[in-house]
């Protein structure tokens, strides 16, 4: 859910804008002449949307991984580590 927020008023009103949005998980649009400016977030929200859009790029790469056939069985994964931590150690 979205809150329109006047640029002018947030000067004033920041403190409550802040704690709606963390207490709420709102995201609020900063309006400038009646227009969207900037987007503002809960901390704990901006990193949950982060996570998650974290996770989907990597749904996608793997995807696009299994598309372009660049797979591998799971004993080939395994001994592929196993070679590499042998080489680290």
């Amino acid at each position: 859910e979205f809150r329109r927020v006047l640029f002018r008023s947030l000067r004033n009103k920041y403190p409550e804008i802040s704690k709606t949005l963390q207490l709420k998980d709102e995201a609020a649009i900063i309006t400038v002449n009646g227009r969207g400016d900037t987007v503002s977030l809960g901390y704990n929200t901006y990193n949950m949307l982060k996570s998650k859009i974290e996770l989907l790029s990597s749904l996608v790469e793997g995807q696009n991984d299994i598309i372009q056939g660049r797979t591998t069985t799971l004993d080939e994964a395994f001994n592929s580590i196993d070679k590499m931590l042998d080489q680290m150690g």
